[in-house]
Formats: C-alpha cells, sequence, structure tokens
C-alpha cells in the first residue's frame, strides 16, 4: 500500500503529521463511540446507530515559562473537554442527515477556542454496512466565517392565530396591531378546518399532521404577503434579526428537533417555539373575541 493510501486510512494523529506546515503540539480523541440518531434514509429516523469520533486539534505552542522550561498550569491549555463537549453541542443542536453537517459543527466550535490551530475531524458510521462508513475533514482559523453577534435582546412575539381569525376579514387589522407591539412576529397555526387522512401507523400520522398545519401555513400567507412561510431555524433568525414577520412551517424543527415538544397539539408546538427563542409565553388568538383585548 502507497504511503498516500495508507495515510488516507490513518489515524487523524498521522494525518495531521504529515501535512504539518509548521511546529504545533496535537491533542487528540481516539475512538469516541456515540449512539446518535443520524441520517438521511427514512429508515435512520427513530433509531439510534453507533457512531464514532477521532479528533485531533493543533494547538498554538504553549509560553515556555515554567520549571523546566513549560508552564504547568492546566488553565493554560486547551483541555479535552473542549471536544468533547463540542461534540455534545454538535449533537444536542438538531438531528442531522450528514455526517458531514456534524463534522463541520464540531470543528467549527473547536475552533472558537484561540488556542485551537487546525481540527481534523474523522466521524463514522459503524452500524450502517460491512465496515466503517465515514467521512473526515479538515478545517483551521482562516477558513472560519467569524459569526455575527446573535440579537440576544430581540425576542420575538410567539402568537398562535385559530381558524376564525386566519379566514376573517379582518385579519389585516389583527396582523397590524401584533405588529405595533414592536417586537418580530412569529406566527403559528393549526391545522386547517378539512379533515387530514388517517394512517395507521403512528410516525406517518405525526408527519401527517404536521404538514396539515404547514398547509394552512400556506393559506394564511395568501391572504396576507407580510406572513412568509419558514420552516428552519436559520430563516427564523433572521427575520427575527429583520424584524420580520413569520409563518412557521413546523416539519423540519420538530422532526429534527433532540429535545421533542412535549406533544403535536398547536398549543404544545408554539408553547416549545416560544421556549426555544426565549418568549415568555404563546399569545393565543383562537377567535375574533380574544383579539379584542389586543387594541384594549
Amino acid at each position: 500500500m502507497s504511503s498516500d493510501i495508507r495515510l488516507a486510512f490513518a489515524h487523524p494523529s498521522e494525518r495531521a503529521e504529515a501535512t504539518a506546515g509548521e511546529l504545533r503540539d496535537r491533542i487528540s480523541l481516539r475512538d469516541h463511540i456515540r449512539e446518535v440518531e443520524i441520517g438521511a434514509f427514512q429508515q435512520e429516523r427513530g433509531t439510534l446507530q453507533r457512531v464514532c469520533f477521532n479528533v485531533v486539534v493543533e494547538v498554538r505552542l504553549p509560553e515556555l515559562t515554567g520549571a523546566g522550561g513549560v508552564d504547568d498550569d492546566v488553565d493554560k491549555i486547551l483541555s479535552y473537554d473542549t471536544i468533547t463537549e463540542a461534540i455534545d453541542r454538535g449533537l444536542a443542536a438538531e438531528r442531522l442527515n450528514l455526517l458531514e453537517t456534524l463534522a463541520a459543527l464540531v470543528a467549527e466550535d473547536i475552533l472558537t477556542d484561540p488556542r485551537a490551530a487546525r481540527v481534523f475531524v474523522r466521524i463514522e458510521k459503524l452500524d450502517r454496512g460491512p465496515g466503517a462508513l465515514g467521512v473526515e475533514i479538515v478545517r483551521d482559523r482562516t477558513m472560519i466565517t467569524p459569526v455575527e453577534e446573535a440579537s440576544a435582546d430581540v425576542i420575538p412575539l410567539v402568537v398562535l392565530l385559530g381558524n376564525s381569525v386566519i379566514g376573517s376579514q379582518r385579519l389585516g387589522a389583527v396582523l397590524d396591531q401584533l405588529e405595533a407591539r414592536g417586537a418580530p412576529v412569529i406566527l403559528c397555526v393549526p391545522a386547517g378546518a378539512a379533515k387530514a387522512p388517517e394512517a395507521a401507523h403512528p410516525a406517518a400520522q405525526r408527519r401527517i399532521d404536521l404538514l396539515a398545519m404547514e398547509q394552512n401555513a400556506w393559506v394564511l400567507a395568501a391572504r396576507d404577503k407580510r406572513c412568509v412561510v419558514v420552516g428552519t431555524r436559520t430563516e427564523l433568525d433572521w427575520a427575527i434579526k429583520q424584524g420580520q414577520m413569520s409563518v412557521w412551517a413546523p416539519s423540519k424543527m420538530v422532526l429534527d428537533a433532540t429535545d421533542a415538544p412535549a406533544g403535536d397539539a398547536p398549543e404544545a408546538l408554539a408553547d416549545w417555539l416560544a421556549r426555544a427563542f426565549s418568549a415568555d409565553a404563546v399569545l393565543n388568538l383562537p377567535d375574533l373575541a380574544a383579539c379584542e383585548a389586543l387594541s384594549a
């Protein structure tokens, strides 16, 4: 086997050494196995599979100031916990389809530590085939886009609209009153009045029920151009920063959640979304009578 082929399958620590451009120390995590729900195929949903992490972090050399030329201070070195905690955060953020996405999240998280210079991340699925199926990525500080400061002080107004409000001629006036409150608005909706199909399997029925809410979200969007249907956390974050009104399509965020909502009723989903954005409570407007209080 040629040296190039050998290195292609070698542990990331060997690959880091072989591609080193300057003298750096390295810390590594080997064969860290977690049980994870991940994958783009339907048969990978609702199923845990073993995933193996191998990570190497190249760090800037410490100052040689202590006895014997080394400063023996744990607070001045990059801890192994930096690696394991980055993995924990990557797994906790949301359910992912791709190992590549998870690897990038882990690498970029580690590189937020100023002592980290370059990161090798290899992730392998151990249960999907006759061998280990995986990806390996390399990231360094020059490849990471600085993260914008989050608008932590901007808390959206999460509103659950009933069907009688969605279909009312007064919908525009209700939206005017919500906008007048001065906070970005996220509208949640129930399923429409038409009965959704019924399926014998709970997982199938859950998807049908979530899609029924999304259909109703598009009905609302068609009634007022301010109502923009969005389905991801990234889209919602952007809309909040822009002070815009959104209608939440829940399927992706709910199905990919690692902290699943208490239930799939519209009220439970709206409460879950509100907590995700640090909103104190959901403004529930099931009918026009409840909307009267907006102008009070």
